[in-house]
């Protein structure tokens, strides 16, 4: 056991937290939190990042805030799953493939060396703790906020691919944190909006949802995020995961005989900031099972959820030894892999992290081996010789886990090379009549049309599919459509002729999407999850 005897109640309390702030450079808000209330830990968003040097300099300089026991380092965490959640999509930081991604590939060394290289690259800009492997197992069409960022439907190959993920973070210095227990790949609601249940019994969880957990933790996982999620067959309450003693301490903790750290998922998203609040959920949060408490936004909330601790604490109604517990396991976890207390020398941090031919071949292979041929009746290969319309759309609002498109990068451009009849039309992923209308009449000079499809939450937005639905009343078996995130698009226009699913729709997947479109290889992705085409 760590000694504590020289930490006060308020300096214990304050490792508990994990606060985000807001601009590129340490500002009031972060240095009040870690210097007044000893907060223990940071999270960064993109709002935090402008360019590689920029955010090592930040690691490094919250790294040296004045703050009691300076001696031990801050965590510094991020949201970087991959594919379409990524808080470092930046010029010289590697674009690493989301989870579907590399379940349609199903190759675990390819998962291991993805992680490996998100891990050094994180290490270089002083970030020790990442938000993932997300290991829910995605087996709901409806899921709004999970969808390809699991690795699939099936809870085993979900399970490899968490683990080698895992280590792949872990064995290069980068605390893994797996998420979200006990499993939120089942629900149709976005706990970032209100609260989900799942309502199916122990045995159905622990065959499917908890299997890549208990794989995970027996892998030795260091930490495990809770899910904003009502499970009523471990918890008889109308509760979620999160505040849920069964759920945290009961099943995880002792059943499950997790012994690393548990971080809860945001307290401002709406299930719990919307039903018993931001403050009293941290401290139900604690009472649980929780060791790290997450507020990412909101000085005025973080405040006010550090201070309800402490007054929980002064009242008796969490104990000082509670407390303790939990510090005990974070302070261990930081000893074990945050290795230097400020960070690398920014000015030393290379651009680009990795050198570029190292990247791009993993990256490329991986995209190349993703490419999953649902369909065709035979317009495959495309001609090069024909005009080739192709219809994108443009993601032009932010969602809880995607924000709009700042590259400009679209299947046009990775078509270009194969040939030079190849025509644009942009639309929103939630098109209007005006823009379905005009791009009907301009489909009427094409012989061949490709259209890509983008669903950023649950069900593919109606404008989409309304479009290709048209599309194939007007040209037949003739129209390509490729899915660049939901593989279940195809549920919405079932007779389409060909169907190809990437499952990002980044510059490597669509330079591969292309080569396969012109019959440059044959594609081999397998789809992770099923898909309804009768």
């Amino acid at each position: 056991m760590l000694d504590l005897t020289q930490w006060t109640l308020e300096q214990k309390i304050g490792q508990l937290f994990i606060c985000g702030f807001h601009s590129l450079t340490p500002d009031e808000q972060i240095a009040a939190l870690t210097g007044e209330y000893h907060v223990g830990g940071v999270v960064y968003f993109r709002r935090n990042v402008e360019s590689v040097r920029q955010l090592a300099a930040l690691s490094h300089n919250l790294q040296k805030l004045p703050r009691s026991h300076s001696e031990v380092p801050l965590i510094i965490s991020i949201d970087q799953e991959g594919g379409m959640v990524a808080r470092l999509d930046h010029d010289g930081i590697s674009r690493i493939p989301g989870n579907m991604t590399l379940g349609a590939v199903d190759d675990l060394q390819l998962t291991y060396d993805v992680a490996k290289l998100a891990a050094e690259e994180m290490l270089a800009l002083g970030i020790n703790m990442n938000f993932a492997p997300c290991i829910d197992v995605n087996n709901n069409p409806a899921n709004p906020v999970i969808g390809v960022r699991s690795f699939g439907e099936d809870p085993a190959k979900v399970a490899g691919h968490g683990v080698a993920a895992t280590r792949g973070y872990q064995e290069h210095g980068v605390i893994a944190t797996v998420k979200h227990f006990p499993g939120h790949g089942d629900t149709a609601v976005d706990s970032h909006l209100g609260l989900a249940v799942v309502p199916h019994d122990k045995e159905r969880l622990h065959q499917i949802e908890l299997l890549p957990f208990r794989k995970a933790i027996e892998a030795g996982a260091d930490a495990v995020m809770t899910a904003h999620v009502i499970f009523p067959a471990f918890e008889k309450e109308e509760i979620p995961a999160t505040l849920s003693h069964r759920v945290l301490t009961e099943l995880l903790r002792e059943e499950m005989s997790f012994d690393g750290v548990i971080v809860t998922d945001c307290l401002e998203m709406h299930a719990i900031a919307k039903s018993c609040g931001i403050a009293e959920g941290a401290v139900r949060a604690i009472e649980a099972g929780a060791d790290l408490v997450l507020v990412s936004h909101t000085l005025g909330d973080q405040i006010a959820a550090i201070e309800a601790v402490r007054e929980a604490v002064a009242s008796g109604r969490i104990s000082e030894d509670r407390i303790d517990q939990s510090l005990q396991r974070i302070l261990e976890l930081k000893a074990k892999r945050i290795s230097s207390s400020t960070g690398t020398d920014p000015q030393s941090v290379p651009v680009p992290l990795t050198p570029q031919a190292n990247s791009e071949a993993l990256l490329r292979e991986v995209a190349e081996r993703s490419v999953t041929l649902v369909r065709d009746s035979g317009n495959l290969p495309l001609s090069g010789q024909k005009p080739l319309l192709v219809i994108w759309p443009e993601l032009r609002h932010r969602t809880e886990v995607d924000e709009p498109s700042v590259h400009q990068y679209t299947l046009l451009n990775a078509l270009q090379p194969y040939s030079d009849k190849v025509s644009l039309s942009v639309i929103g992923t939630r098109p209007d009549e005006e823009e379905l209308l005009e791009v009907l009449k301009r489909s009427t000079d094409f012989e061949q049309i490709v259209v890509v499809t983008y669903t950023a939450e649950g069900g593919i937005p109606e404008g989409q599919s309304h479009l290709v639905n048209a599309l194939n009343r007007m040209h037949g078996s003739n129209v390509v459509v490729i899915s660049t995130r939901n593989p279940y698009d195809v549920e919405s226009f079932k007779d389409v002729g060909t169907y190809i699913c990437l499952y990002e729709n980044r510059q490597f997947s669509l330079d591969a999407v292309a080569k396969v479109l012109m019959g440059e290889f044959n594609p081999q992705g397998k789809l992770p999850v099923s898909l309804k085409l009768n």
